[in-house]
């Protein structure tokens, strides 16, 4: 029975854990980490790039809501020329006024007329109908006997209480001041109806015509136009243009004076009709009141109706020249275009240009979808950039505009050909290939069209060239790549510029020589930027380029010789895997790079446990026979998270890691998970308290082309080595066997490999490691000696011949044909 190692062996196998760190902010970080991969997932981090590119885009394009403009007063100097950037409106207020004026002059003044003296004529009949009652009774008694004469005669006598009552209740309904002489004469008659429909006759007649109080007043406002006679009593409305048919209080009275007359003949008694008279001159009272609430408030409604009058201020129109000293024509169109364009931007159009914009990389996304991988990360680097290179453009247009002022020989528009921001989709298709690019250089010329008022030729000009510097890059595996294509770039803008300028402006100008030189320039200058921002990138996003993985490749990087120097063996083997991934990689459409780097280090980690693996014990003692096969796993599985942490230690790339750690898998780890199974047997024969999963890797399974070959001739290599007799029959047996274990166990489930793709692996794999076992002469001395048994064959993977003739294998033998390999 096996011993188990002392603690001394143990520690450096299952004790490398990480330093521990406080709890609280282990706990913060888990917290934040968890919440990170709950929101930001691919799904929904799309929506939020293109909600954040779509809003600061729109904002962008139209500035004025977060750049103050310059507040210029009457009498400062402008310090620049500025032009209309809009068409807009301006109040032109003295016309306005004008209108105004106008239409509260064309108000008619509102009279209240109340034309049936509604108050006055009621009072009148009561009046005389109470006195002529009190009176009457005084003649009733009158004619009766002596004794109710006296009586009557003291009760209404002249100077008496019932008198003096009478009088003031008659005077007091018709709220005027006691006249006695007036009041005694009507007495003495005993009120008379006649008398009565006199007064009432002529009061009627008077208020019908109407009178005012100021005369002059109604001639004034008459000769305006007219007034507005508003009946009190129907709420009808009347326009009066001829002021003669009213009195005012004097003549009203002179009338009824001239009626005096007439009265005598009606009444018969000069007394009374002159009584009549006079009682109808004191309740003559002005009916027709001038209203000037009423009036004033329809002049104010027909004021705030008059629209204003506007005049148009035209897009591009010079509002104020530089070095010009601000009036207040000036000042006025400054504030009102500066007042509409914030309006109009935060309220209308930076709304619907960020619909316009999000709907377009929606649409673009779907489009390209299929280019971009569905990885956080990628969807980050591509929204990053095309935010980047609109500030970069947005920017550039300004500075463009200030640069062209202080040379006038040639405008702003020359300097905008020189816009290097070809070097985006250059890095793009560099990081996420063609496909991406050409969409993102359609989203960059739409924005770049947009910046300049949506001139169609900018459009042109730069999809052209960005598509053109992408396809440039589309296998960039050396940095003087980019400059090339940007000089490539910089002869198709100049040839490009000389056409925009000779269709939109004059062949033979200073503008088209610059534009064209600024076209050349721009190309230049964009493969120079993307050279020196490559990588600043492959930092920032954990990308890895060609050139990088050539860096990488280089076999002097101190992970290999370090790898070379404590496992030689596993180094060997990451070679000749190498060798086998780059022959068959490009049959299956793989990256022929990726894949030979990836197998160089992927098993890195076993340099952290070298003695554990078969390959690096170089006929020494097995370590493995002393452990447990469950612990004999566990140092086999970590060689996979011990690669994984030094491929981050020394940033060789998400791809390189990716690899690393999927290499193997979820193999089962056969030849250990059997020894277990030996182990437990119980006397029934049945196998008890051994988990499968406990002998496999944790996985994932490959998830690309490049990490599946990886697996595969991995395990190819591995098994290869129990080879006695390495014929091309026996090669093209166990690529096979191999190829169809791994299938079948389905470790090839998630990565794009397919039937036609394994077939080409298989030849591939059969071809190189034919060139590497060719047949040689058996030397005598070699054929003498017998085979001994391998032991534990390869521990991390799975013999490919079970027969016990075909595992053994002489140790000498075995160091012979890797000095003849070139391996020692």
């Amino acid at each position: 029975m096996n011993s188990m190692p002392d603690k001394t062996n143990l520690k450096p196998i299952l004790n490398r854990k990480p330093a521990k760190k406080p709890e609280k902010e282990s706990f913060l970080r888990a917290r934040f980490s968890r919440l990170g991969r709950e929101w930001f997932t691919p799904n929904r981090l799309k929506w939020i790039i293109v909600i954040t590119l779509s809003l600061t885009i729109s904002i962008l394009l139209f500035p004025s809501i977060l750049i103050k403009t310059a507040d210029y007063r009457i009498g400062d100097v402008a310090a620049r020329d500025i032009k209309a950037s809009h068409d807009f409106l301006i109040e032109n207020k003295e016309l306005t006024e004008k209108d105004r004026e106008k239409a509260t002059r064309e108000v008619l003044a509102v009279y209240d007329f109340d034309s049936a003296a509604l108050n006055l004529l009621p009072s009148i009949r009561e009046a005389f109908s109470q006195s002529r009652e009190q009176f009457g009774q005084a003649f009733d008694l009158y004619d009766q006997d002596r004794t109710d004469q006296v009586q009557a005669e003291k009760t209404f006598e002249r100077g008496s209480e019932t008198y003096k009552l009478t009088e003031e209740r008659f005077f007091g309904i018709l709220e005027l001041t006691p006249d006695q002489e007036l009041f005694a004469r009507l007495a003495e008659s005993g009120f008379p109806v006649a008398v009565e429909e006199a007064i009432v006759g002529l009061v009627t007649e008077i208020s019908e015509r109407g009178i005012v109080p100021n005369k002059t007043m109604l001639k004034n406002q008459i000769e305006r136009g007219g007034i507005l006679l508003h009946e009190l009593y129907s709420k009808k409305e009347t326009k009066v243009a001829d002021g003669e048919r009213f009195y005012d209080v004097a003549g009203a009275r002179s009338y009824i004076r001239g009626q005096g007359k007439t009265l005598q003949e009606k009444i018969g008694s000069p007394s009374l009709a002159d009584g009549a008279v006079k009682l109808a001159q004191l309740l003559i009272r002005p009916n027709l009141t001038y209203n000037q609430r009423e009036t004033e408030a329809r002049r104010e409604l027909a004021r705030e109706s008059v629209k204003p009058v506007y005049y148009k201020v035209k897009k591009g129109e010079m509002l104020v020249r530089e070095g010009e000293r601000i009036g207040p024509e000036h000042l006025v169109k400054l504030t009102e275009a500066n007042k509409s364009l914030r309006g109009m931007n935060l309220i209308g159009r930076v709304p619907a240009m960020a619909i316009l914009i999000g709907v377009l990389l929606s649409v673009l996304y779907i489009i390209g979808a299929q280019s971009l991988k569905k990885d956080s990360r990628d969807l980050l680097f591509a929204g990053v950039t095309i935010l980047f290179l609109f500030i970069f453009m947005w920017v550039y247009n300004f500075v463009a505009e200030e640069v062209a002022r202080g040379f006038p020989l040639f405008s702003s528009t020359a300097l905008l050909f020189a816009m290097p921001i070809a070097f985006g989709t250059m890095l793009i298709s560099i990081f996420q290939g063609m496909g991406v690019a050409v969409v993102a250089s359609l989203i960059i010329s739409v924005l770049a069209s947009l910046l300049t008022d949506g001139r169609s030729e900018f459009f042109i000009y730069f999809f052209i060239n960005s598509v053109a510097a992408a396809y440039g890059v589309r296998n960039c595996n050396e940095r003087v790549v980019l400059i090339k294509t940007g000089l490539m770039v910089g002869l198709i803008n100049a040839l490009l510029s000389l056409a925009i300028q000779t269709i939109y402006g004059a062949f033979y100008s200073v503008d088209t020589m610059i534009a064209a030189a600024a076209g050349f320039t721009g190309g230049l200058l964009a493969g120079i930027v993307a050279t020196g921002i490559l990588p600043l990138i492959e930092v920032s996003f954990g990308f890895t380029t060609d050139i990088k993985l050539l860096e990488l490749g280089n076999l002097d990087q101190p992970l290999l010789r370090e790898l070379m120097v404590q496992a030689p063996g596993t180094y060997h083997h990451s070679v000749i895997i190498s060798n086998m991934v780059e022959a068959t990689a490009k049959a299956i459409h793989a990256n022929p790079l990726l894949a030979k780097v990836s197998a160089y280090y992927h098993d890195i980690g076993k340099i952290k446990k070298p003695l554990y693996f078969i390959e690096n014990q170089m006929g020494g003692e097995n370590k493995h026979e002393k452990l447990a096969p469950s612990m004999s796993s566990l140092i086999l599985i970590s060689h996979v998270k011990d690669g994984v942490e030094l491929a981050r230690e020394q940033r060789l790339g998400r791809e390189i890691i990716d690899i690393i750690q999927q290499h193997h898998g979820t193999n089962l780890i056969s030849y250990f998970y059997h020894k277990a199974q030996e182990r437990m047997l119980t006397k029934s024969g049945k196998v008890t308290d051994v988990k499968e999963e406990d002998f496999r890797y944790p996985g994932p399974k490959p998830q690309t082309k490049e990490a599946g070959l990886v697996m595969l001739a991995d395990m190819v290599e591995a098994a290869s080595r129990s080879l006695i007799d390495p014929t091309p029959a026996r090669i093209q047996g166990m690529v096979q066997k191999i190829i169809n274990k791994v299938f079948s166990d389905g470790q090839l489930d998630e990565c794009e490999l397919t039937l036609k793709d394994l077939h080409e692996i298989a030849k591939g794999f059969n071809k190189t490691l034919s060139g590497i076992f060719h047949q040689r002469i058996e030397y005598p001395e070699m054929a003498a000696k017998g085979a001994k048994k391998v032991r534990n064959g390869s521990t991390d993977q799975v013999p490919a011949e079970d027969s016990g003739a075909k595992k053994s294998e002489d140790k000498a033998e075995a160091e012979k044909g890797l000095r003849r390999l070139g391996l020692t």
